[in-house]
């Protein structure tokens, strides 16, 4: 089973520093149809004005992973961490017992990101952050891993999750394949072009839920960057 989830029918939330879209269920936008995939719990589309950003906020219990598109995004936890993360890098947050946590943009431009939250296997745990670069140039035609369950064996950074992250950059007229597990959850969108997914198009920042397949098989019109969420 392939669904396409147009852009323009996600959730939306405009608070004039923030503009967000909103693929499952979050803050105002309830759909009780939408409310995850597996155990893909949150994907939000964020844009990020310049020299703005959220407040320090608590988590717990959750592993939130932050994919940068364009900009990039500073990061400051009550553990001490900080970094910035910059565009096309990962950072990955495991709320555990409970952490408080900001996020600006600092830079002097607007910053774009995917928000994905995944529930975790085990509850209770320390918290932890993480963060590491990914060059878009090693993805080139292919998947790589970035977030993962198995994080030695992927050479990612980890998840507390049965669920991998993956990232690719497609040519325009290219096809990437992956192999996929029936019995599994894989969510997928493209940025900066139009896709074919198993002879399903999709729109840029579209939503790909993917469920029962064997092989999933995705052909750009455009160049275009993937992030895929493979969860139980």
């Amino acid at each position: 089973m392939i669904e396409i989830r147009p852009f323009d029918k996600l959730g939306k939330a405009n608070h004039g520093w923030l503009d967000t879209s909103y693929h499952f269920s979050f803050s105002n936008y309830h759909d009780p149809d939408r409310m995850g995939w597996g155990r893909l719990r949150v994907w939000n589309d964020d844009w990020i004005q310049a020299r703005s950003g959220f407040p320090p906020h608590p988590h717990r219990d959750m592993e939130i992973v932050t994919f940068v598109r364009t900009g990039a995004i500073s990061h400051r936890d009550s553990l001490g961490n900080e970094g910035r993360t910059g565009a096309g890098d990962v950072q990955v947050m495991s709320a555990g017992t409970g952490i408080t946590h900001a996020e600006f943009n600092l830079e002097d431009e607007d910053t774009t990101l995917f928000q994905i939250w995944i529930m975790p296997e085990k509850t209770g745990e320390a918290p932890g952050w993480g963060q590491r670069e990914f060059p878009r140039g090693n993805r080139a035609g292919s998947w790589i891993t970035v977030a993962s369950g198995e994080p030695e064996k992927d050479d990612a950074l980890p998840l507390r999750a049965d669920a991998r992250v993956l990232a690719a950059t497609l040519k325009a007229g290219d096809t990437l394949e992956l192999p996929l597990d029936p019995s599994r959850h894989y969510y997928t969108v493209p940025v900066g072009g139009t896709v074919t997914a198993n002879g399903h198009d999709a729109q840029e920042r579209d939503g790909i839920a993917v469920t029962g397949e064997e092989l999933l098989a995705i052909t750009a019109k455009d160049d275009v960057e993937l992030l895929l969420v493979d969860t139980r």
